[in-house]
Parts: C-alpha cells; structure tokens; sequence
C-alpha cells in the first residue's frame, strides 16, 4: 500500500539490530484488552455526542491493531476535535500529549512534490523534459521525465526492495547513508518498467527528485523546505532531520521484535537518513493540521499546477484502476498526493511511527492521526485501521479505505 513499503520491506531485516538498539519497553500497554483512555481535551463546538463516537472507534481500532499511543486531530468547520490516547511509554505508561513531536514518514513525499512543482512554477524547470537534463547518472535517465517521477510511473527499482538494502541498515541503524548511497541500490537494478508504463509506488523517485531539489533550488533540501515551505506556511516545529535528530516531547517507537522476542523494539532513536526525502521528516498535530489543507488546496502553487498535481492517470488497459492490484478502486495517486474516497493528502510509514494526513474538500475537514507503532495486524496497517474506523464516523458517506 501507498506510504508503508518503507517499513515493510526493512521490517525483518532491522529487527536483526534490535539487540544493540533495543531498551526494556515492556508491553504491558499493548498486550491489555481495556482500550485506552483519551486526554480530556475537545475544542471548540465539536458534537459531543459524535466525539463519543469517534472515541469509542478509535479505542477499539487501537485494541484491535495493539496501537500503544495515538494523535488524533479533526479540524471541522462546526468544531475542532484534537486528542491523545494511550501511552507514549510502554515501560512507564507516560500518557500521549497532543503537542508531541512524531516521525511522518512517507507524508514528506509531499513536501518534496511541491518544492518540484514550485521550481517548476519559478520556471526553472519543466515537468516533461528527462531528467538528465538536470541530473547525471540516472538509468535511462533521458526517457525518465519529472511527472513520471513525481506520478511513480518511471519504472526504477525501489531501493528499500533490493536484496541486501535492509542487512545494510540492520547492520547499524544509527548509520547516516547518503542519497548516492540510496540511489546505488536502485539503480544496480534493471527497469521494472519503460517509463510511464505504470503505476509502481518507488521511494527511489523520490531520492532523486530531493537531489533535483537541491540543484536547482541551490540550498540543501532541508533549507529549502524551511524557506520556500516552512516558513511561509507558520509551520515552526516541522523539520528534516540528516539522522537520528529528535525533537522533545515524543513518544517512544515501537517496531517489529526480533525473531523469537516477544517485546517489541524501541527505534525512537533510529536514524531517518536511509528515507532522505522520501520520508525523513518530522512534525506535529498542529503543523499537520496547517498542512494538509495547504496540500490539498494548493496554496503554495500556481492553479493550473495544482490542477495537474492532482490529476490521475490510470493505468494503460485499465481506466478504472490507477493504483497497484490491492488498492481500493477509488484510489488514485497524482503528484506526491493520493485521493481516496474524496480524502486528498497521504500515509507514511517508519519503523516505529506511522501517520496520515488528508483533507476532504467537500466537508473541509482535516483529518490527522500520528501513532507510535508501526507493527501490522494481521491484513492491515494500524494507522490505516484508525483513519478507516474515525472516518466510518465523521463521514460515512467517505470512508477511507487504504
């Protein structure tokens, strides 16, 4: 599924470094059948009745999915409902709080997306010339366009897949890899597909257009996001960690254990660097919530660019699916940006931290979930069985399925 093949494919592998890295996390949190409670904290005029509600579903979703902590954030134009459920410490049982820090994974696709599509707005570069055009050393590089790497449509290999990446990263989680490092695994693959073939979900397209980024913006990708995204938008506790940086508060997160291990493995302190900008980031509820209405409205872009960022262009021999095979029919993915059942924004996915961010433009609603775990129930996501069970409330008429 979109945003989570990050973590899916390195999950066996990381856990391997588990006994260097891991802490006494206990799972006294996670191994309980009483759900969690929440912070007592709702805003403004949000319905009291349907906050007890999306309370209920999100304690059972969490006891289902065995989810330590959550965030939850629903900005609405009748109110605001904005909680924290569970433990951010399954050792100490230091309850979540809404103003904590969390990993977004995947979700930083979106901020690299726009800083593109904005030098695409300056005119400094154009969505359907080749990408050697602008950069050396990309395989096939001179059939492989911007949209198609933006779009997930330019056949390379997904570095996170390839044998060998994740005993790599086991080997010493804290290592800080650069994107050529990333990028040799890919392209020491052959082309899955020719360009713009297909839909294929790639963090390796997103390496490379942080290094487009960073060339033709002329500032390291993390100072061009804080200057031309950042900063415009207020967005002050949002940032882009080279490694293993932090900021307090946040929780402790939880990923899969190793082999035989009942307890589950501590990656709090794992280095981000081996996602760069393809899901390095981290952010807040709040920071969140100012996003993914930004995203979803293009307020950093020119219209017509906006319109193009969230066109879908399914695939070839099947109009009706836009997507990979085991993706909902209404699902589709533009530039950096999904949409399902009318929810436009994304999920990422890091070991230990999950969190989606949309916006539904019909209703314009906001909706954010960040958690502390990454550990998959069985058929699903635990991020994804929140956003399902919150939306199946708030909206039933758009519930999102991913």
């Amino acid at each position: 599924m979109v945003g989570l093949s990050m973590t899916h494919t390195l999950r066996r592998g990381l856990a391997a470094a588990a006994a260097v890295l891991m802490v006494a996390t206990g799972c006294a949190g996670r191994e309980s059948g009483s759900a969690p409670a929440p912070s007592p904290r709702a805003e403004g005029s949000f319905d009291p009745a349907l906050a007890g509600r999306i309370d209920a579903a999100i304690a059972s979703a969490m006891s289902s999915a065995k989810v330590p902590g959550a965030l939850v954030g629903i900005w609405t134009p009748g109110g605001d409902y904005v909680k924290a459920f569970g433990v951010a410490d399954t050792a100490t049982g230091i309850p979540m709080k809404t103003d904590f820090y969390s990993r977004i994974g995947s979700v930083t696709k979106t901020f690299t997306a726009t800083a593109v599509l904005q030098l695409v707005d300056d005119g400094k570069i154009r969505l359907d010339d080749p990408i050697a055009r602008y950069l050396d050393g990309v395989p096939n590089g001179e059939a492989i366009t911007v949209r198609q790497l933006l779009t997930m449509r330019s056949g390379l290999a997904d570095y996170t897949k390839v044998d060998g990446f994740d005993t790599a990263v086991a080997a010493n989680p804290q290592r800080e890899f650069t994107p050529r490092e990333l990028l040799g695994w890919s392209f020491s693959q052959p082309a899955q597909f020719l360009p713009g073939g297909k839909f294929q979900y790639s963090n390796t397209n997103y390496i490379v257009l942080g290094l487009l980024v960073e060339k033709i913006g002329g500032k390291q990708f993390g100072a061009y996001l804080t200057e031309r995204i950042l900063a415009p938008l207020g967005m002050v506790h949002t940032s882009f960690p080279t490694g293993a940086q932090f900021p307090d508060p946040h929780a402790q997160g939880y990923t899969d254990p190793v082999d035989g291990d009942a307890s589950a493995v501590d990656a709090t302190d794992w280095s981000a660097s081996f996602t760069w900008a393809a899901g390095a980031m981290i952010s807040t509820l709040d920071d969140m919530h100012t996003w993914a209405p930004a995203l979803a409205t293009g307020a950093l872009l020119s219209p017509d660019l906006q319109q193009q960022r969230l066109r879908i262009i399914p695939d070839p021999g099947d109009p009706g699916d836009p997507g990979d095979p085991g993706d909902p029919a209404d699902f589709g993915y533009g530039m950096g940006v999904f949409t399902v059942a009318g929810w436009i924004g994304h999920n990422g996915s890091v070991p230990g931290y999950q969190t989606a961010a949309v916006y539904l433009p019909q209703r314009e609603i906001t909706l954010v979930v960040t958690i502390n775990t990454d550990i998959a129930p069985p058929g699903g996501d635990p991020s994804g069985a929140m956003v399902t069970a919150i939306t199946s409330v708030l909206t039933p008429d758009h519930v999102y399925k991913l």
